[in-house]
């Protein structure tokens, strides 16, 4: 919807469930840029067994993207292997450095698909982004993830997380989005089109209905918070 808009996008798969290509319509997705072992060692190794911390990633998108439908370009993340959760290394190093690379370019959207949960958060995968949309599902259990995804992103500088509500049932979902100071987006029903837009991995855009139209008006709103963001941005620097 942003392309159509006139916005370059770059659509970046961060989920190690790595399915965002059917999404966007587009058949064959990109090798992830995890299993490019040697480039990344060429990029961010170091002798002795150190990394690089801020390696040259400039090219990276339009070397190893794929262009899909609208003009989007994408590119998958792939897995990073690591002993412990704390370790760093050339392949984590790379991946983060291109984030940061790509979130500083201005006239353009980058928009992640991260894995469900909390996990990317204590990474600090995030870092540097303008909004964090949470997708709410109306339970107990998914209220509680938004809540502790509020705490932990404010703990690494995102400033801004907005919520996106699921399959309806937004009555009480909302409530309790506001009593968090989570402020909400909109609400996608739940529509059997885009189940079997999934089933026969079409893009949902492609397939239309009521989800579809209700994420138009998600998108309106989530443009809009977003100018707010940066006029409030702005301000702060004056």
């Amino acid at each position: 919807m942003l392309a159509r808009d006139g916005y370059e996008v770059l659509a970046i798969d961060a989920d190690p469930d790595m399915n965002l290509a059917s999404s966007l319509g587009i058949e064959k997705p990109p090798k992830p840029l995890a299993d490019f072992k040697d480039l990344i060692q060429e990029r961010a190794g170091a002798e002795g067994g150190a990394f690089i911390y801020n390696p040259k990633v400039d090219d990276i998108a339009g070397k190893y993207g794929v262009i899909g439908p609208d003009g989007v370009r994408m590119l998958v993340m792939g897995t990073v292997d690591k002993g412990g959760s704390g370790c760093m290394c050339p392949a984590s190093a790379f991946l983060r450095a291109l984030l940061r690379h790509l979130m500083l370019k201005e006239k353009s959207a980058v928009i992640l698909d991260m894995e469900a949960g909390i996990e990317h958060l204590g990474r600090g995968t995030t870092r540097g982004m303008d909004l964090m949309v949470v997708v709410v599902e109306p339970g107990a259990r998914s209220l509680e993830t938004a809540e502790r995804i509020k705490k932990l992103s404010s703990e690494i500088g995102i400033k801004h997380i907005a919520a996106v509500i699921n399959k309806g049932g937004a009555g009480k979902v909302n409530d309790r989005l506001e009593e968090l100071g989570i402020p909400v987006l909109g609400e996608i029903p739940f529509d059997e089109q885009l189940m079997q837009a999934d089933l026969e991995k079409r893009a949902p855009i492609d397939a239309g209905g009521e989800a579809v139209n209700a994420i138009v008006k998600i998108k309106e709103k989530l443009m809009e918070t977003v100018e707010d963001i940066r006029k409030e941005n702005e301000k702060s620097k004056k």
